[in-house]
């Protein structure tokens, strides 16, 4: 069931320009025939002149809109000087609604440009209709002409401006939650590494638990991937490294590790590199950003660490990749690990705690009960203590100066950091990374 419509009038045609309120009225009527009281959203999309007032844009669209008692409530009118501003603020009412299925009505020669626009916009949580906009009886006559692309991949040029316009759009958003905040640990050295784990400010992701640095897309969530290259840009540019040779491992919740520069598993999450200027990252929204680096041999990891992947050893297999691929001495290697789910909030079924509980039982709290809390940060610091890596080269939770702990609990900190166990399904995601300085 259809949602919301949008009735795209942005740029007609010169020969309907001046039919612009019948085009309208004969599509309002046609929507409010059709419709019954529960009937969706609708909304204008129409084109701002530069230099003109918004207010005027609306007005000149009133004689059109007036008769429509019951479409009234229902109906917006959403003025941008280029599509891509009109269509996200569009996606920006759909969200403050939550709603996904929509209805979009549109000159024929509009449909290929607008199916771009729309797949790097939205993602696969939207759904989208398309249906050519009814041209009046007095404009029957009057040659509509069809796209000289429609049905195929419009030229590679237009959909170059295409992005262009978007990218453009994007970069000229504030930045929301206040300024762009990065927690670096006192552990790895800044003259030979850049590294940091990222916060949730300073972004542009307007959904509430998505706001505002949200770093992964998925079709799962509304985020768009361009709004998270957005998001990446602006990190990239506070951080100093370059975001075109950026790597974030390929989340599989395992102990696979890919080696840059070698053949790419499908998935895998841990990476490591000994090339300057490439910047490795891993995610987290409570699993655990595990970072790696050697002053020495001049090698760095990143690896995601969430119950799963600790149980299986994913650090260690981190480390014994820089140790057999760069020649990394165990005893240089430094790990530091990200915001991640503490203690005092993560709970797992006593099944899955009990493989924590053979670890270590201070890893566990509350053994007896049907779902006990877990320590993931515990039991990564313990088996890489095991595997060779010094005490004093691991930094998380347990560092005696509170003031350079970054190892904080991202469930009990909302106002900075992202969390699927407290947020639910449409969850961002902050990102550990590093990389070696050129």
């Amino acid at each position: 069931m259809v949602e919301a419509i949008l009735i795209d009038l942005f740029n007609l045609p010169t020969n309907l320009q001046n039919n612009i309120q019948g085009l309208l009225h004969n599509t309002l009527e046609t929507i409010e025939k059709f419709s019954s009281i529960h009937a969706p959203c609708v909304y204008l999309m129409c084109c701002q002149r530069q230099g003109s007032e918004r207010k005027g844009e609306q007005e000149s669209l009133l004689p059109a809109l007036r008769g429509f008692q019951s479409l009234k409530r229902r109906l917006e009118v959403v003025c941008a000087q280029t599509t891509a501003a009109a269509l996200y603020t569009f996606k920006q009412r759909l969200d403050e609604k939550d709603l996904s299925i929509i209805k979009v009505i549109l000159p024929t020669l509009r449909k290929d440009i607008m199916k771009v626009y729309i797949n790097h916009l939205f993602t696969a949580v939207y759904q989208f209709e398309y249906e050519n906009l009814q041209v009046v009886p007095d404009c029957e006559n009057l040659q509509i002409p069809e796209h000289q692309y429609e049905g195929q991949m419009l030229p590679s040029q237009e959909m170059a401006l295409i992005q262009s316009e978007i990218q453009t759009y994007l970069e000229s958003l504030p930045s929301l939650k206040g300024e762009l905040t990065i927690l670096r640990s006192s552990l790895i050295p800044d003259d030979i590494f850049i590294h940091g784990f990222t916060t949730r400010t300073g972004g542009i992701s307007y959904i509430p638990t998505l706001s505002s640095c949200n770093l992964f897309s998925s079709s799962k969530r509304r985020d768009p991937q361009v709004v998270v290259k957005e998001n990446l840009r602006r990190l990239a540019k506070a951080a100093g490294f370059n975001p075109e040779a950026f790597h974030r491992v390929k989340v599989d919740h395992a102990n696979a590790v890919c080696i840059m520069g070698k053949t790419e598993p499908d998935n895998y999450d841990g990476i490591v590199t000994n090339q300057k200027g490439v910047t490795l990252a891993a995610p987290g929204a409570d699993c655990i950003p595990v970072l790696f680096a050697d002053p020495v041999r001049r090698a760095c990891g990143a690896a995601h660490s969430g119950w799963k992947g600790t149980l299986l050893g994913v650090s260690m297999a981190t480390v014994n990749a820089m140790v057999s691929e760069y020649g990394c001495n165990m005893k240089d290697i430094l790990v530091v690990l990200g915001p991640s789910v503490g203690p005092c909030c993560y709970k797992l079924p006593h099944e899955s705690a009990k493989e924590f509980h053979r670890i270590d039982p201070k890893c566990v709290r509350l053994f007896d009960s049907a779902n006990p809390y877990i320590d993931i940060r515990r039991a990564t610091r313990i088996l890489l203590e095991r595997g060779g890596i010094l005490p004093e080269n691991i930094q998380d939770d347990s560092v005696t100066d509170q003031t350079h702990n970054i190892t904080f609990c991202t469930a009990c900190h909302p106002d900075k950091f992202y969390s699927h166990f407290r947020d639910g399904t449409n969850f961002g995601t902050q990102i550990g990374f590093i990389s070696i300085k050129d």
